[in-house]
């Protein structure tokens, strides 16, 4: 992909988490790419490619189950390209018209346009909105949150291209923000959040400043939507330093902000954590078996907000469950709900073989027998339900009788 982009004129970098992770020896989980190149650009160049989102447009390049993000350089808008009065910025700036283009506008033109038009319109929150315009390769690398995720790679030279100074906090194992933290974390207070992550998965230091930042910004932690939150969570307990990040958290008091039920948790809690990264880390990369449902459990049942003690509720409002400022899946939940209701069933390796038998076509008993490998502490049991599942089953059939025919299902009499 880059040797194409290089090819038809375009500057093109391998950047981001992947540059990070191949320099400290680790094995990236995706590779991203920054380019010169427009999205419609880059769609011409790869007939496997899609153009995602709308606050800035991504282009997303398939090849099989592999999916490689290509994103176009990019910058913040400048303070002095905003209205002075902040107090009439809101009524100002929806106001103001997107700026004519002659009719031989490309496309490309009329989407920088757009975008350029779009992030003045909305630069007055100091959330993300500001990074909507197109710019250059240094100009990206200064809008991003650490330094040690603003390197790139040129494959052209074989050199590292560093802006910000990663390469040396990656030497020193230190997780620092790129300009001022607490500017930082107004635009985008999910970047407190990823400061921990990274120390806690990276075994980094936090540089001063951001914890100092912490002090003063946790708050805004509660402007971040909810499901962008939950999403992280759910990266963290796959992660395999689940423990360790949430108790990093709670001592930044970051927790409390986002989940005090997980703040105020007891010691089930991290026993369940340290089982769940148990798990994980017996593979390289996360697998399938962590459900969605099995993650939520693990944070669920410690805290008595799952369980065969909990009653059903045939009110969808009364099943919803939230963590602090988290919505709950009510999918994940309900599901959930089916591990655990089997788990006593699956413990009964005595019953007969015709009961033991009719759970294997229950659809959840993959995800419970990893649920009771995770959490139940019977490895006993679990080798028994693998080797169940492993036989080849039996599906009855018709029979056909002489001559080839087979018969109808016979009906069921109609009781009076």
């Amino acid at each position: 992909m880059l040797d194409r982009l290089h090819e038809h004129g375009y500057s093109a970098y391998l950047v981001g988490g992947s540059v990070r992770d191949l320099l400290l020896g680790r094995r990236p989980k995706d590779f991203d790419i920054g380019t010169s190149a427009h999205p419609h650009q880059v769609k011409k160049l790869f007939r496997n490619c899609w153009i995602i989102g709308r606050r800035f447009r991504l282009a997303h390049v398939k090849f099989g189950p592999k999916t490689i993000e290509v994103a176009t350089f990019r910058r913040q808008v400048d303070p002095s390209e905003l209205p002075p009065d902040a107090a009439e910025t809101d009524e100002v700036l929806e106001a103001v018209p997107e700026p004519p283009l002659p009719e031989d506008a490309s496309v490309e033109e009329q989407i920088q346009s757009e975008g350029t038009h779009l992030a003045k319109v909305r630069a007055h929150d100091r959330l993300i909105h500001r990074d909507n315009t197109f710019g250059t390769p240094e100009e990206d690398a200064f809008r991003r949150d650490f330094t040690i995720n603003a390197l790139f790679y040129d494959i052209a030279s074989f050199a590292i291209i560093d802006y910000v100074g990663g390469l040396k906090d990656l030497e020193n194992r230190l997780i620092r923000s790129i300009g001022d933290p607490g500017t930082r974390f107004l635009e985008d207070p999910v970047r407190m959040l990823r400061a921990v992550v990274f120390a806690a998965r990276l075994d980094f230091t936090i540089d001063e400043p951001i914890l100092e930042a912490f002090e003063t910004h946790r708050h805004e932690i509660g402007r971040a939507a909810p499901a962008r939150l939950m999403e992280e969570y759910f990266k963290i307990l796959r992660s395999g330093v689940a423990e360790k990040t949430f108790r990093m958290l709670k001592q930044t008091r970051l927790l409390r902000e986002m989940t005090p039920e997980l703040d105020a948790a007891g010691p089930a809690l991290w026993e369940s954590l340290a089982r769940l990264d148990r798990y994980r880390q017996r593979f390289a990369a996360p697998p399938d078996t962590l459900t969605n449902a099995i993650l939520v459990g693990s944070l669920l049942v410690p805290l008595g907000l799952a369980g065969l003690q909990r009653r059903f509720s045939a009110d969808p409002l009364e099943r919803r469950i939230e963590l602090g400022m988290l919505p709950i899946p009510r999918r994940d939940v309900e599901r959930l709900q089916q591990i655990l209701a089997i788990q006593p069933r699956l413990l009964d390796i005595q019953a007969p073989q015709r009961a033991q038998r009719a759970l294997l076509h229950r659809s959840i008993l993959p995800e419970a027998i990893t649920w009771l490998e995770v959490h139940g502490d019977r490895p006993d049991v679990v080798a028994h339900w693998r080797t169940l599942l492993a036989e080849p089953r039996e599906h009855p059939q018709a029979s056909v009788e002489e001559g080839g025919h087979v018969p109808y299902p016979r009906r069921r009499r109609r009781r009076r």
